[in-house]
């Protein structure tokens, strides 16, 4: 299966306008945004766990990423609230599953050997730090390699023109971004490709998860 499988072209979605999609584990539904393969996939997707759904254990041959949106999600490790990062490197497994429930913004099969260790990172206490621009605060997530950031936008926070170096991709966490091509509510995923330029912005303020870098070999 290939969904919005060329990196190199623009892909703007809100995954609420998205259907869900069952998956082969009973009480696992997907909102899907990109992928190519599988079940077997590189993929980006919008992950619903009904209470008490699991996953027998199973490996990352090239790892995830993991946003807890709503819920608690849970694997042999501990639970892991609202608000939780967490990045499972290459050749890492587990056994998921979800008690109470979850929704999760998951990103699979797209990392490299920078990546050794697992990160688990509460978004809800961790340090944010002073961004580029009054207004903009930043807290860095993956700290291994080419990493993922949530940035924070005051209202009326303006950012800096800029080119993208191997492309950017934006999951809109809460609140309103924008830029000269558009306005991003809550829900929505935006990826931009290599050297696509933009001009930032927040009228309303918001919470984006950023990762930038990482569709450069797939831009050619």
């Amino acid at each position: 299966m290939e969904l919005n499988a060329d990196y190199s072209q623009r892909v703007v979605l809100n995954h609420h306008d998205l259907d869900w999609i069952g998956s082969p584990q009973t009480g696992v539904e997907r909102r899907m945004l990109d992928r190519i393969g599988d079940e077997v996939a590189k993929a980006t997707s919008i992950v619903r766990y009904a209470p008490g759904a699991k996953f027998d254990s199973h490996l990352h041959e090239f790892g995830e990423e993991i946003l807890v949106l709503e819920g608690v999600f849970s694997d042999e490790n501990g639970d892991y609230p609202a608000g939780t990062y967490m990045m499972n490197p290459p050749g890492s497994s587990h056994a998921p599953h979800s008690e109470s429930g979850c929704v999760l913004f998951v990103k699979l099969r797209h990392l490299g050997a920078d990546q050794q260790h697992t990160e688990v990172i509460n978004t809800t206490t961790a340090e944010w730090y002073q961004g580029m621009v009054p207004g903009l605060t930043v807290m860095p997530l993956m700290r291994q390699g080419s990493g993922s950031t949530l940035v924070r936008w005051a209202p009326d926070t303006y950012f800096n023109p800029h080119r993208h170096f191997g492309g950017e991709e934006i999951f809109v966490v809460d609140g309103v971004f924008e830029d000269e091509h558009g306005r991003y509510p809550a829900g929505s995923w935006i990826r931009s490709p290599h050297l696509s330029v933009h001009k930032p912005f927040s009228k309303e303020g918001c919470t984006i998860f950023v990762k930038t870098g990482h569709l450069l070999t797939d831009a050619a």
